[in-house]
This record gives C-alpha cells, structure tokens and sequence, in this order.
C-alpha cells in the first residue's frame, strides 16, 4: 500500500500520466526489494518468522543477492501455467518449487524453543 501510495503521490506531483506497464514494472522491484532483502538478511519474511521457515541455499549457506534475484524471477514463472510450477513442490521429493529447483535453495522448518531460555525443543527438519 504504501509503494502504491508512493507511485500516486510522486506521478500526481510530477504531472505524469498514469502507465500500467510502469506500474507493473515498478511494483515487480518493490517485491524484488522487499523478499530480496529478507532473504538476504536472516533468509526470512515477517511472516516466514511465525512459520518457523527460513530459505538458504541447498549447500546450507545464506542467500546473496544474485540468488535472492533468480528466486523471485522463477517463483513468477513458476505461478504462470496455473500455479504448476508451486504445486510441484508436492511431487517433488525434497519438497521444492521449480524456482527452489532453479535457484538452488531450500525452505526448512526451524526448531521450536522454550519462550523461557531459548533452547531447541527439537532438529531443524527439511520441509
């Protein structure tokens, strides 16, 4: 809401017209901005946090920003033929979407802690 706001106020004050096109391309790098430095920066969203969810590369390391870039590219594509390219996370042994697949990451489930002294109650699972 807030980068629509932002587009609104800054194409009203400049005496732009309004271009769909432009819209699109600058929302798609809001998103790009937003995931890509969540997970670039501890490997998750607000709301990967209360899942317990965290994306790192398969080799168990963080993501960098070239890999942030493929993911949200092919998660797009992944969406496009209906959604095919997500639900194959079901058939898929590890779990993983096509833009896990072609950007060689991983979600995983992190451990629950006590509230009280934050330890592991049990292992990190690989979702």
């Amino acid at each position: 809401m807030v980068a629509l706001w932002l587009e609104l106020v800054l194409r009203d004050a400049l005496g732009l017209e309004r271009s769909t096109l432009l819209l699109r391309v600058y929302l798609f790098l809001v998103g790009l901005g937003f995931f890509g430095w969540c997970w670039t920066h501890g490997g998750q969203t607000l709301g990967m946090r209360a899942w317990r969810l965290q994306l790192r590369r398969v080799d168990g390391q963080s993501l960098v920003w070239r890999t942030a870039v493929i993911r949200y590219v092919m998660a797009w594509v992944a969406w496009l033929p209906l959604g095919l390219g997500v639900l194959w996370s079901v058939l898929d042994a590890r779990r993983r979407a096509w833009h896990d697949t072609l950007s060689g990451t991983e979600v995983i489930l992190l451990p629950k802690t006590n509230v009280g002294n934050g330890l592991p109650t049990y292992e990190e699972e690989n979702l």
